[in-house]
């Protein structure tokens, strides 16, 4: 039994992502880890950083981004297709480059890759999510943030990333373009391990958190101006209020802790006052939602009510 573990980045060494700890942490459970690197802005080293990993088991496939062709975010589905295209492994890990699994998970990972590896019922497997937020003592898992999404895939060419590369879905005769076409498509098979993915892509220094929105409204909506979004303030991206995180009491991956001592923003998050400064409210901290999270921690142990859910969840033995 062999799991390939898989990515997509660009731009990444600008914008503050976990680039190198989010592979350090596959590293140790697969055979190969493909990369497929988008051409960046000049000022981008993401590659170099890369290299410095000093892995054999890490492979690169340079690519271009047309956002034309795959507008709304699905250059991220097509680019994530192309480094699982090219893996070789049973199983395939699938790690955003803000995305890191930690070592206590290692066995559960694997024990289970191995026990289904001849079931062929068993699509993937689905993980438990931190969001972290503002920093990494806090997080979000509610109603407005996915609770649990497939990262482990089987290594079938009929399973594509799908919409703006957040899961899979098995598509039979995919036409290589609409990867928002639901119609003839089906939800993968999944097994719910008894691990987490630590997401880490809302923790960042507050202006490298604005300059990844405005990254992130290019590719989603075409447009180069996040104007509509910043009215008073526009040189720091503000976090809102902290409090309505969750505080999170446990670990994180070890191969984070130099990244989280360099950590020097926190001081200026804010846990009274306004929702938030200068942007539209986010999902979470609207009065509907607040009401819903309030009674999916208070009544439901927070458990997450309804919400995204791409899978279907299988029970076996």
């Amino acid at each position: 039994m062999k799991i390939s573990g898989f990515t997509f980045l660009r731009n990444t060494s600008k914008l503050y992502y976990p680039v190198v700890e989010s592979i350090l942490s596959a590293l140790p459970i697969v055979e190969e880890f493909v990369i497929a690197l988008g051409e960046g802005d000049k000022d981008d080293n993401t590659e170099e950083i890369i290299n410095k990993i000093n892995s054999n088991k890490i492979k690169i496939i340079k690519t271009k981004w047309d956002t034309k062709k795959y507008p709304r975010g699905m250059i991220h589905a097509q680019q994530t297709d192309i480094a699982k295209n090219a893996c070789k492994g049973d199983w395939l890990l699938y790690l955003q480059g803000d995305e890191l699994i930690h070592e206590k998970d290692y066995e559960e990972i694997i024990f289970n890759c191995k026990k289904y590896k001849a079931n062929l019922f068993v699509d993937g497997f689905l993980f438990s999510y931190f969001h972290f937020y503002g920093s990494y003592n806090y997080y979000f898992r509610d109603h407005c943030w996915y609770p649990y999404e497939i990262r482990i895939i089987r290594n079938n060419n009929q399973i594509h990333s799908f919409e703006s590369a957040q899961s899979f879905r098995k598509i039979p005769n995919f036409d290589g373009v609409n990867y928002r076409n639901k119609s003839g498509s089906s939800k993968l098979n999944v097994i719910k391990l008894n691990a987490s993915i630590y997401h880490y892509g809302w923790v960042r220094p507050p202006k490298l958190m604005l300059k990844k929105r405005k990254y992130f409204s290019i590719t989603h909506r075409g447009i180069k101006s996040t104007k509509h979004e910043y009215r008073k303030y526009d040189e720091e991206y503000d976090y809102g209020r902290i409090d309505f995180c969750l505080k999170f009491k446990d670990k994180h991956p070890s191969v984070m802790s130099k990244k989280i001592r360099e950590i020097y923003w926190e001081k200026s998050l804010r846990f009274s006052g306004p929702a938030v400064l200068g942007r539209p409210k986010a999902k979470h901290e609207k009065i509907k939602y607040r009401l819903i999270i309030f009674i999916e921690r208070f009544f439901f142990g927070g458990k997450v009510v309804s919400g995204h859910k791409n899978y279907n969840l299988m029970k076996l033995p």
